[in-house]
This record gives C-alpha cells, structure tokens and sequence, in this order.
C-alpha cells in the first residue's frame, strides 16, 4: 500500500508488475482481492487488464531505454542505434517478457506494436526526445519529421525483436542496431 495507508493506482500498477515479473498472467481478481478493493475499484483505477498491462509495460519500458541512453557512448546515429540495441536486448533476455510474448502472442503484439496502442504511441514519444537531443545537439541532420523517424526506429526495433513471433526467425539485438544506425545515416537526405 502507498505510505498514506490508502491504496492507489500506483499500487495496483506495483502488484501486477511483481506478478508479470514472476511469469505470472495478471489477474484482476486477484489483485483487487490482494489490494482489499472490489473488481469495480480497480477498473476505475486501472481501466481493463490491457491497460493494466500497458501500465505494466510502461513501467519497465521507460527505466529499461532510460539506462540504455545512459550507457550508449558516441553521438548522433550510432549512439541512438546502440540505445536501441541495448534496449532490444533487454527484452529479448527478459525471461518473464518472453514467457508473456508466449502466452499472451495475439494480445501482447496488440498492445506492444500497433500504432492504436498507448504504449507503442509511448515508446515513440520516447524515442523522439532521444532524437531531439541527438538533433539539437547537432549529431543527427534529418530531412524527416522527428515523431515519423521515430515511429520507423520502434517499427524495426519492433521487427527484430518479435521476429520468432513474426516470421519465425531468432530476435536479433545486433540487427536492430544495424538498421537503426543505417536508417539514420541516411535520414539527412540528398
């Protein structure tokens, strides 16, 4: 429970990602009983489970890119396709994300790369600001908008990430930051 001694959104949020973190499907019921509120109070709270699961996500997302930004050296595309690399390989060897990605396939793709989706929308924005530092910083000339080259470096990371899911191929960290680093080489233009 939160330190005012009253349960929260933040809580609910904290039980499902220790239960995602263990392999475990997430469980409404059972973290409205765990929580002492009803069904009806978590949803409030939390929304359905996929939104449940996107705050879940989102909260390992956003610390997940944050240290692989703080540990990327160089600048410009080769330091943003290392962050993806970093970032792609942390959740290929996440042993409770994979076991998601196979229990969950249809709806975790759903809520992970499709453009409806708050946490792919998310991970963009996050991407973006990445690429606005890089670009103010003068290390990333580009001719694209940044929100469209952003949504093109999720959407490879995606592709190499989720490839056994996808075409059957093994996930693969290095290509992500092969190609990222490729794609904005290239993004300056003629």
């Amino acid at each position: 429970m939160s330190v005012t001694g009253h349960t929260t959104h933040e809580d609910a949020v904290r039980l499902a990602r220790r239960a995602f973190m263990a392999g475990e499907r997430i469980d409404a019921q059972g973290i409205a009983a765990a929580l002492g509120v009803d069904r009806t109070t978590l949803f409030r709270w939390v929304g359905n489970r996929d939104r449940l699961l996107v705050a879940v996500l989102t909260s390992l997302a956003d610390p997940t890119l944050r240290a692989a930004a703080q540990r990327a050296p160089g600048r410009g595309p080769e330091r943003v396709g290392r962050i993806m690399q970093d970032f792609a390989q942390a959740l290929i060897d996440a042993p409770y994300y994979r076991s998601f990605l196979r229990r969950e396939t249809e709806r975790a793709l759903r809520l992970i790369t499709t453009r409806a989706s708050p946490l792919q929308q998310h991970v963009v924005g996050e991407v973006e600001r990445l690429l606005a530092e890089e670009c103010r910083a003068g290390h990333l000339p580009t001719a694209l908008p940044l929100g469209d080259l952003a949504y093109l470096v999720v959407r490879i990371a995606e592709s190499f990430i989720y490839a056994d899911l996808l075409t059957g191929e093994e996930p693969d960290a290095e290509k992500v930051r092969t190609a990222v680093t490729a794609l904005l080489r290239g993004a300056a233009g003629p």
